[in-house]
C-alpha cells in the first residue's frame, strides 16, 4: 500500500550536509519536514520530481548578510534564493534595523545607510516589533536575526566618539534585553567604523554578557583587519571569555599589500584559541571587499568602485581613479565630493582567501548589500562560485566538503536545530543543482546575474525556486537559537 507526501525528490545523489559522501536516494517531505531519505518507490505526492543526473543538498546558510530591510521591501529575496540560500543570518557588522526607538533623519550615519539612506525602515522602536513584521509578511527564506551594537549605540547616544557612560551602557542592555527575549540570536558589532570605533571593549564586554545570559553569540566586523588584525583578533577572544559566549569573526580577511600572506598567521591563532574557547569564522569568496566609500579604506586598495553616490548617482559603476581623473582632483577630495557613497575595494590577496576558505571551521557568507546601485558580485554568486570555481574546478575542498561548509557547520555553529542536514526529521530547506554545470553568473562587470545550475529551492518544504523563475511562496520563518548550543 502507497504512502502520501506532500513533495519526493527522485533518483537524486544526496550530499547532506555533514561532510560524508554523496549517496543515492530518494527524498520524502511531509509538512515542512523530511520523513524519509531513501527508497520512495511506494510513495506518491503532489509533488513529484525527477532529480536523475542532479544533487540534493541542505539549502545553504548565508552567515553574513545585511539583508534585515529587503526581507520586508522586497520578499522575494532573487538575490539569495537564485543560488540556493534557504536563511540569511542578519543584523551583522553592528548594524541591524531593529530596535530604533527614536526617529532617524537623513542623513543617515553611515554604516547605518547601507540598510536605509532615508531612514523610511528605521521604524521599529522594539526587536519585537521587527519580528512581528517579519511576521505578517514573510520573506522567501528563513532568517536569524542579530542586534547591532551600533544601532544601540544610536538609539542612545548623540555622541559616538568617545566610549560610552554607564547610564548608557545601562540603557543598550535594557534594549538588548528586550530583543534577546523577543527572539534575536546575539550580538553583533563594526567596531572598525567610525560610530563604534571609540567604544571600549568593556563597553561591549557588558552588552556581550546579556546575549550570553540568554544563549547567544557574538559575531563580529572586527576593530582591524589590517596592519593589527592581530591585535582585533585578541580583543574579540576576550570579550568571548569575559562574556562566555561563542564568538564568530565575521568576514574574517587581512586586508592591504602590506598583509598579503599573514593568513597563515591569523589562522593558526584562531585554530590555538578554538581548542580553549567557541570560536568560528565566515568568509566570502572574493578577493574584493565592499561597505561606504571612506578614505582610510581607499587608500590601501589596489582599485576602488563606485557602487552608490547620493550627490552623484551616475557615478555608480565607475573606478574611483577613473572619476579623481576626471574631475582633475586629489582623491581625498573626490570621495568627500561622492559621498555618502559605496564602494568595492580590491585589497586583498588571493592566497589568504584560498587559505581562509580552505580552513576547516570556515562557514561561507556573502555580505551582500541589497541595496547598492551597483553591488559587489557577492551578493548573487557567493554560493555557487564556492561550489563551481573553488571546489569543482580548481579542487580547493571536494564538493561535499564545500556543501557542509554552506549547510551542516553554519547550523552547527548558529544552533539552527534540525537545519542544514538532509536526514529524517530535519526541516525541508533544499537544493537541487546540477554539479557539472553550477556557477555564478554575476562578475564585477554585471553583478545582477543568477546562478547557473541551481535548478529548484525549497523552504519549510514550499518550492521557492524553479525553472528560473521564483514562486508565489513566502515560506520563510524567523528562527531562533537551540538552548546550549557551543
Amino acid at each position: 500500500m502507497s504512502k502520501h507526501a506532500d513533495l519526493i525528490i527522485r533518483h537524486a545523489e544526496v550530499v547532506d550536509g555533514t561532510g560524508r559522501a554523496r549517496f543515492a536516494a530518494d527524498v520524502v517531505v511531509k509538512e515542512d519536514r523530511i520523513v524519509m531519505v531513501g527508497d520512495a518507490t511506494n510513495w506518491t505526492a503532489e509533488n513529484d520530481l525527477n532529480a536523475e543526473g542532479l544533487l540534493v543538498t541542505p539549502g545553504f546558510i548565508d552567515t553574513h548578510t545585511h539583508d534585515d530591510r529587503v526581507m520586508l521591501s522586497n520578499g522575494a529575496m532573487l538575490p539569495k534564493i537564485t543560488q540556493g540560500v534557504t536563511t540569511v543570518i542578519t543584523g551583522n557588522c553592528g548594524i541591524s534595523l531593529a530596535p530604533t526607538p527614536r526617529p532617524m533623519t537623513p542623513p543617515i550615519t553611515p554604516p547605518m545607510n547601507l540598510l536605509d539612506g532615508e531612514g523610511i525602515w528605521f521604524k521599529y522602536p522594539t526587536f519585537a516589533s521587527y519580528i512581528a513584521a517579519l511576521g505578517e509578511s514573510p520573506p522567501t527564506t528563513n532568517s536569524a536575526l542579530l542586534v547591532g551594537h551600533t544601532t544601540l549605540r544610536i538609539a542612545v547616544m548623540s555622541d559616538f566618539n568617545r566610549p560610552a557612560t554607564p547610564d548608557e551602557i545601562t540603557a543598550m542592555k535594557a534594549l538588548l534585553v528586550e530583543a534577546m527575549k523577543a527572539g534575536a540570536i546575539g550580538l553583533s558589532t563594526g567596531l572598525a567604523y567610525e560610530p563604534a570605533f571609540l567604544s571600549s571593549t568593556e563597553e561591549i564586554i557588558e552588552l556581550a554578557k546579556v546575549a550570553s545570559q540568554y544563549g547567544g553569540l557574538y559575531c563580529t566586523h572586527l576593530r582591524d583587519e589590517g596592519d593589527e588584525v592581530m591585535e582585533a583578533l585578541e580583543e574579540a577572544f576576550l570579550i568571548g571569555r569575559e562574556a562566555d559566549l561563542p564568538v564568530v569573526i565575521s568576514h574574517h580577511k587581512v586586508a592591504g599589500k602590506q598583509n598579503f600572506g599573514r593568513s597563515s598567521e591569523t589562522l593558526a591563532f584562531i585554530e590555538k584559541q578554538m581548542a580553549l574557547q567557541p570560536i568560528c569564522l565566515d568568509c566570502y569568496p572574493y578577493s574584493a571587499s565592499s561597505t561606504v566609500l571612506a578614505a582610510k579604506a581607499a587608500a590601501s586598495a589596489l582599485k576602488v568602485t563606485v557602487t552608490w553616490s547620493v550627490p552623484h548617482p551616475t557615478m555608480a559603476g565607475r573606478e574611483l581613479a577613473d572619476i579623481v581623473k576626471e574631475w582633475e582632483t586629489t582623491q581625498e577630495d573626490a570621495i568627500k565630493r561622492l559621498s555618502p557613497a559605496g564602494a568595492i575595494y580590491h585589497r586583498m590577496d588571493e592566497a589568504d582567501v584560498s587559505r581562509i576558505l580552505a580552513f576547516k571551521d570556515t562557514m561561507i557568507g556573502s555580505d551582500g548589500l541589497p541595496h547598492d546601485e551597483v553591488p559587489h558580485p557577492r551578493l548573487w554568486g557567493s554560493f555557487p562560485r564556492v561550489l563551481g570555481h573553488y571546489s569543482r574546478d580548481r579542487g580547493l575542498f571536494s564538493f561535499e566538503k564545500a556543501i557542509k561548509k554552506m549547510t551542516g557547520l553554519s547550523a552547527e555553529k548558529f544552533g539552527l536545530k534540525d537545519r542544514g542536514v538532509i536526514r529524517e526529521g530535519a526541516f525541508a530547506d533544499l537544493v537541487i543543482l546540477n554539479a557539472e554545470t553550477v556557477a555564478e553568473g554575476s562578475s564585477f562587470a554585471h553583478p545582477t546575474i543568477p546562478a547557473i545550475g541551481i535548478e529548484t529551492v525549497i523552504v519549510n518544504g514550499k518550492i521557492a525556486w524553479k525553472d528560473g523563475a521564483v514562486t508565489s511562496a513566502r515560506p520563510g520563518r524567523v528562527l531562533q537559537r537551540a538552548p546550549s548550543v557551543s
